[in-house]
């Protein structure tokens, strides 16, 4: 219903003058089409006629919604919406001049063809017209106020139909204090043109030459900005910031419209938008409606993997959301931060150990989620190697928690975020890893017989090493080349499995998905498709040589040796785990070996014992006993270029009545 006194001001003025424009384009057209002495011949009829034509346009252009885009913005489907709705009302005087009027009551035509085309015509322009020019205006004022205000002349770096974006969002003011003077492609297409009236001044490789010329026009250019297809892999990013930091240009990127991200932000360039293989592509509309409306809980939310999921969980739509953090700090700052972000879930947050069981079970019992995403737990492979008794506590004990809560609760998924470290660990961050996985499984596997509608799915998901996230080598490598240098590396062969933190955040809801749909427990691990490894000391050597430096020349790399519970090369597979593809590209699944749920609660036990009695011999005897591959480099093993060589024997199995 047309509710005209709720309308905004803008809007009522909006109708005010489409109406005149109509009105305007009658009266036009008949004064063109029959001049002067012809107009005062219809006068009277056109009086008659013109108000309830003029209502019946009113309703035709709310149906076309002119009135609800703004005129700043005004756009090509505004214009395929000016001109459906002037088309429908010439059809409309057709109708009324050859059916209704010259047959029943005046036995000749009102209008003609003529005059009606006349209308069309002026009834385009009339309200095409000012919207186009008021855009205009807005765009010359936006322009002279970026002029005004010391605007920092740029280079947009990539495809020109994705520098649109950019321009687009400086023009509407979304983007300030930049204004783009030209283009560097590298399509071969762009050669030559312009795009919104900003040109095609070469490709990337003639960045010094453009920049110079820039220069010489009294256009310094001090800034660089990426767009999503200048990082690709393919297209040598490197190069290009090398020579940007020779230059002394600050770079930026360009945020993918595919990040799910709420808003167009420029962002430093970071070593993981370089990573050495394509990332991986996620289908996000299906995140966006898996997500919707749901009630989420994350444990672990105040870290870098936790904080990224609790985003994206907001930005796709969730409608409620629990922080579980034992950190204040991290828990306040992540609060902070998705108050900032856009999206309108109820965000709570919640101080809490997932160690505490009673704790756990009250929150996750009285929140109800749908999902519940446990990032929780101590991820530092010496940390954990010497305080292995907290490690057991928190990945174990606190994981199990968190599990039997959430089957409590009866949420529909528990995803748990386990590591690559867990495939036949050797060290004890490892084997608390596999041994929580394997009780989700078990789990898992126990439930299968109840309905669907009653049933929690219990999944897990294995990360590589995250760029970027809290106590990973970039920041360290970061830090120690703006100190000089030197930049450790434990060792020249030292390779690992590499994503993004956006990678690992939407393989966790991806993950989440499937398994709901499937309903089967043939897929309770998924892992990402991370293509090769790669060799630490190249990642150093990468990070350096992105900073204009030179490696060995103006910083070191130096190799301090390989670390307790470390090995050389990271696995994606045991050796017994069966994998499949799940038909989402990049991301596939194993079924690992399942124990019996009564044989995980007696090892639980007897671990519980173990650190009760703070024996460190019985507590590995346990991780042993349930995980077979489990070789501890603090017991008889230290790691050394061969990764052990009693990790190459087959290990031995428990007895078999203990595995599903």
């Amino acid at each position: 219903m047309w509710q005209t006194p709720h309308l905004p001001s803008r809007q009522i003025l909006t109708i005010l003058h489409d109406i005149f424009m109509t009105a305007l384009a009658i009266v036009a057209a008949f004064l063109l089409r029959f001049e002067t002495e012809g107009l005062l011949e219809r006068i009277d009829g056109l009086v008659l006629f013109l108000p309830g034509f003029l209502i019946f346009a009113g309703f035709v252009y709310q149906r076309f919604r002119l009135y609800r885009s703004k005129w700043r913005f005004a756009s090509l489907p505004d214009i395929a919406n000016i001109l459906g709705a002037s088309t429908v009302l010439a059809l409309t005087l057709v109708v009324i001049d050859y059916v209704l009027v010259a047959p029943n009551f005046r036995g000749v035509f009102f209008f003609g063809k003529l005059t009606i085309v006349i209308y069309w015509l002026l009834q385009m322009f009339l309200l095409g017209g000012p919207r186009i020019a008021y855009r205009y205006f807005r765009y010359s004022r936006t322009r002279r106020a970026a002029m005004a205000a010391d605007a920092i002349p740029v280079l947009v770096v990539g495809r020109a139909a994705d520098a649109e974006v950019l321009v687009r969002a400086v023009e509407s003011g979304v983007v300030k204090k930049i204004w783009p003077i030209g283009i560097l492609s590298s399509s071969t297409a762009d050669d030559g043109q312009s795009m919104r009236g900003l040109p095609v001044l070469g490709r990337p490789e003639d960045i010094e030459r453009v920049v110079r010329e820039a220069a010489d026009r009294g256009q310094p250019i001090s800034r660089l900005i990426l767009t999503p297809d200048a990082l690709d892999p393919q297209a040598h990013p490197e190069r290009i910031l090398i020579k940007a930091r020779q230059l002394g240009l600050t770079t930026q990127r360009l945020p993918s419209l595919e990040e799910g991200g709420e808003a167009l932000r420029l962002a430093p360039v970071n070593v993981e938008d370089l990573l050495l293989r394509p990332s991986v592509n996620i289908d996000y509309e299906r995140l966006k409606q898996f997500l919707f409306g749901k009630s989420v809980i994350v444990t672990g939310g105040g870290g870098s993997i936790g904080a990224e999921i609790c985003r994206r969980i907001k930005n796709f739509g969730a409608k409620r959301l629990l922080v579980i953090e034992n950190s204040e700090p991290a828990l306040h700052a992540v609060l902070e931060s998705l108050t900032a972000d856009s999206g309108e879930a109820i965000v709570e947050g919640r101080i809490a150990d997932v160690r505490d069981r009673l704790r756990i079970f009250r929150l996750i019992g009285e929140f109800k989620p749908d999902i519940v995403f446990h990032a929780a737990a101590l991820k530092h492979v010496p940390l954990v190697e010497q305080n292995w008794d907290e490690g057991i506590k928190t990945n174990i004990f606190g994981s199990v928690n968190v599990a039997d809560a959430s089957v409590a609760a009866r949420a529909a998924a528990m995803v748990m975020i386990s590591t690559d470290k867990a495939i036949e660990p050797v060290s004890v961050l490892g084997a608390t890893k596999r041994f929580a996985e394997m009780y989700c499984q078990a789990i898992d596997s126990d439930l299968l017989g109840q309905s669907i509608a009653r049933r929690t799915r219990l999944i897990s998901v294995r990360f590589g090493n995250v760029l970027a996230s809290n106590g990973s080598v970039v920041p360290k490598f970061k830090a120690q080349i703006e100190a000089g240098g030197p930049v450790t590396v434990t060792h020249p062969d030292m390779v690992r499995y590499f994503m993004t933190i956006r990678e690992a955040c939407d393989l966790v809801v991806t993950a989440a998905i499937h398994s709901l749909k499937t309903q089967r427990p043939n897929s309770a691990v998924y892992l990402l498709n991370m293509g090769q490894p790669v060799r630490i000391v190249d990642l150093a050597e990468r990070m350096i040589v992105l900073s204009g430096l030179e490696p060995g020349h103006d910083v070191d790399i130096t190799f301090t040796g390989v670390r307790r519970g470390e090995r050389l090369n990271e696995l994606l597979f045991a050796r017994d785990e069966p994998r499949s593809e799940i038909g989402i590209e990049g991301i596939m699944a194993v079924r690992p070996i399942t124990p019996a749920i009564a044989a995980m609660r007696d090892w639980l036990a007897a671990l519980d014992r173990g650190l009760e009695n703070d024996d460190q011999a019985a507590t590995f005897q346990v991780l042993r006993q349930s995980i077979p591959d489990f070789r501890s480099a603090g017991i008889g093993c230290q790691l050394a270029s061969d990764d052990c060589e009693v990790l190459e024997k087959a290990p031995d199995k428990p007895a078999a009545a203990n595995y599903a």
